[in-house]
């Protein structure tokens, strides 16, 4: 039996890893659960799934959470409750939102665990200093996104010198196929309307502007070592091809499912092996057809900013991370509308200093110099 550590345990991934591990029990022994805020679900999970210890990162709300716990769980709490517990299993399923993440990521590669990796920041913001933490002995790496958790699959096909190509599919969100000139009034509610996924607000919007997908580039370079020039994107409507890899005599290697994270998820906890619930599974005879295209660069010019940034390498995916994050948040607010959030980003990226990620205090620092710098230009953007 394998032991686990989920953290970011009531959030959207957290809460379908449990569900794997609800329909694999006999494989699987959550020994730690781990959230940012929320007591009263994290009770609930303590109590289902007994683990030795529960992390809080809200020290404010100890004494509330150990008063819900089983008798005889431990309660950690505190900003480095998460990264403490990030070494008490064989498995660390990193579900954790935004760079609180970082810390649970450089602990369990630190300690030689295999990391589970749901947190888009430890990759994007600190790529380069993850890839230290990755060659520690015993350190592992298994990612949970979807198209990246395909590669994953894919390259078992073959050794890394005979990859040509990594194809990541994008669903298109909810605006493709209209110009520049016909996305200049959408709306935040047209925005949210993703056509395939059902995904919180920030990534939603990421999704219609294509900069999830930009982001899942700078993702795949960091993870798989493939140069920008062998990493393409096509439109994919359907979501049913969730990324290909092209080896060198021409094959080309693709993982199908219905969407449904619940089956990355589960082959990153259970990698080597595979699970015996068959999550996503295909019906073929009611499939239809799968559709491809190139996806409109004048349209969204996110996805081309995103590979700009990763060229530059360092820090600059950090920086247009942390911009993009302003970003979207003022068009969420109303204060932007939705074709601006390129025309920031692409201000504040010619705005980066080229500064080196040493450590993970220099990325939390251009994280934050680029905030302001973000906020700054949407400010003048509103006068």
């Amino acid at each position: 039996m394998r032991s686990l550590a989920v953290l970011g345990a009531t959030g959207s991934i957290g809460t379908q890893a449990l569900d794997v591990v609800r329909a694999d029990a006999e494989n699987f022994e959550v020994v730690a659960l781990g959230a940012s805020s929320s007591v009263d679900l994290l009770a609930t999970q303590a109590h289902e799934f007994r683990p030795k210890v529960v992390a809080l990162a809200d020290e404010a709300r100890r004494d509330e959470l150990e008063s819900k716990v089983p008798v005889g769980t431990e309660v950690i709490a505190g900003p480095n409750a998460l990264a403490e517990v990030s070494t008490s299993a064989d498995v660390i399923l990193n579900a954790v939102v935004g760079f609180a993440g970082l810390s649970v990521t450089l602990a369990a590669l630190g300690a030689g665990r295999r990391l589970a990796l749901a947190n888009k920041e430890s990759l994007i913001a600190a790529g380069p200093v993850v890839q230290r933490a990755r060659s520690t002995r015993g350190a592992e790496l298994i990612p949970v996104d979807s198209e990246h958790c395909a590669v994953h699959q894919c390259l078992r096909a073959g050794v890394a010198s005979q990859v040509e190509r990594i194809v990541l599919t994008a669903s298109g969100g909810p605006f493709r196929g209209r110009t520049r000139d016909e996305l200049a009034g959408v709306t935040v509610s047209d925005a949210l309307a993703h056509p395939t996924w059902n995904m919180g607000p920030k990534i939603t919007v990421d999704s219609s502007t294509l900069m999830n997908k930009g982001l899942e580039v700078i993702e795949a370079h960091e993870l798989f070592g493939v140069g920008y020039d062998d990493i393409d994107v096509v439109v994919h409507p359907q979501s049913i091809v969730h990324s290909m890899v092209e080896f060198s005599d021409g094959a080309t290697i693709a993982q199908l499912s219905l969407p449904d994270m619940r089956l990355p998820i589960g082959y990153a906890l259970a990698y080597p092996d595979r699970i015996s619930t068959p999550f996503g599974r295909i019906d073929w005879t009611q499939l239809g057809h799968l559709d491809f295209e190139s996806p409109d660069l004048e349209a969204f010019p996110c996805l081309t900013l995103a590979f700009e940034a990763g060229r530059r390498g360092e820090t600059a995916p950090a920086w247009l991370n942390a911009a993009n994050e302003m970003a979207v948040a003022a068009f969420l607010d109303g204060l932007i509308s939705w074709v601006s959030i390129a025309d920031v980003l692409k201000e504040v990226l010619d705005r980066h200093d080229g500064t080196v990620a040493e450590s993970a205090e220099v990325v939390i620092d251009v994280d934050r110099r680029a905030r302001r710098e973000a906020t700054n230009v949407i400010e003048t953007r509103l006068k």
